[in-house]
């Protein structure tokens, strides 16, 4: 599936490990968007391993490989299934979606509407993108295709939007409201004040929303994910994150360089972590994070 599985196979096939090959594999692992630290301390891992169980064939090396990216990854696996709403508050449970743009976040909205509904929740969706009205459409298009209710205006702000869709949603009964969001860059310090003043209205109709904030990120970001996922963070916080693009062209490496800096920064709310992977355009193109399956993904 990833494009790291690809470029990794060859060095496991029948290869004598040497000193040039671990140097292969590292600079491999860095291309791939692993990271410089967290490729340095995959290859030391994988240096040990080797010396001291005599491994001299590559193939030999590749389990143990994917177990110490299976342990790396496992910090950013949730303990509890996030794709299955809590029932620890009243309804609605309120998701906001954010990231840049391009990233996918209306079409991930339309995946998890989707994967609600499959459970026998009632969604509503809000179009809170109030800059773009092919955003607006194309998330009327995903409402359509999963026959629920998408609120929007053709002005107004995002707060105004997330307002009426939760006063909608209380007076519904509803299960779940999404709520779509412009795409912006970190730098742009007035989107995201106005990111802080959407989570502010959420919070004053439903103190304990929003119950998940959820950043779409695009597998193919590379490093700069990481600069966005600790911007967002730092700026609203974060629950976890939904990983696209993840059909064949991207790297995939990113994700593994994510738990190192999420474990340095600091935290802001809950812990943060990657819950679902979008492999497609399809409306049940939504994997569910796995460390195991997403590590043994990247090798095999």
């Amino acid at each position: 599936m990833f494009g790291l599985r690809k470029t990794l196979s060859s060095l496991f096939t029948r290869h004598r490990v040497d000193e040039a090959w671990f140097d292969h594999l590292e600079e491999l692992l860095i291309k791939a968007d692993v990271g410089v630290a967290t490729s340095t301390s995959l290859i030391t891992s994988l240096r040990k391993s080797a010396k001291q169980h005599a491994i001299t064939n590559s193939e030999d090396l590749k389990a143990v490989l994917i177990d110490e990216l299976s342990q790396l990854l496992g910090s950013l696996e949730p303990t509890e299934n996030p794709l299955s709403p809590a029932t620890a508050h009243a309804k609605p449970e309120v998701w906001l979606i954010v990231g840049v743009n391009g990233a996918g976040k209306t079409t991930s909205i339309g995946k998890l509407c989707h994967h609600f509904q499959s459970q026998g929740k009632s969604v509503l969706l809000a179009a809170g993108d109030t800059f773009r009205a092919a955003a607006r459409n194309q998330l009327k298009e995903w409402g359509e295709r999963n026959q629920v209710q998408v609120l929007s205006q053709e002005s107004g702000d995002a707060g105004a939007i997330a307002h009426d869709a939760i006063q909608a949603a209380l007076s519904r009964q509803v299960d779940i409201v999404l709520i779509d969001t412009a795409g912006r860059l970190a730098t742009q310090a007035n989107l995201m004040e106005e990111l802080k003043k959407v989570k502010r209205v959420i919070s004053k109709l439903i103190p304990d929303a929003p119950h998940q904030i959820v950043l779409v990120l695009d597998g193919n970001t590379g490093q700069n994910g990481i600069a966005q996922v600790l911007a967002f963070r730092n700026a609203i916080g974060l629950h976890g994150l939904i990983v696209t693009k993840l059909d064949g062209t991207a790297k995939g490496g990113v994700v593994c360089a994510l738990h190192k800096e999420l474990e340095s920064a600091p935290t802001l709310g809950a812990e943060c972590y990657v819950y679902a992977l979008g492999k497609g355009e399809q409306l049940g193109d939504l994997e569910l994070f796995s460390a195991k399956a997403y590590a043994k993904e990247l090798v095999e």
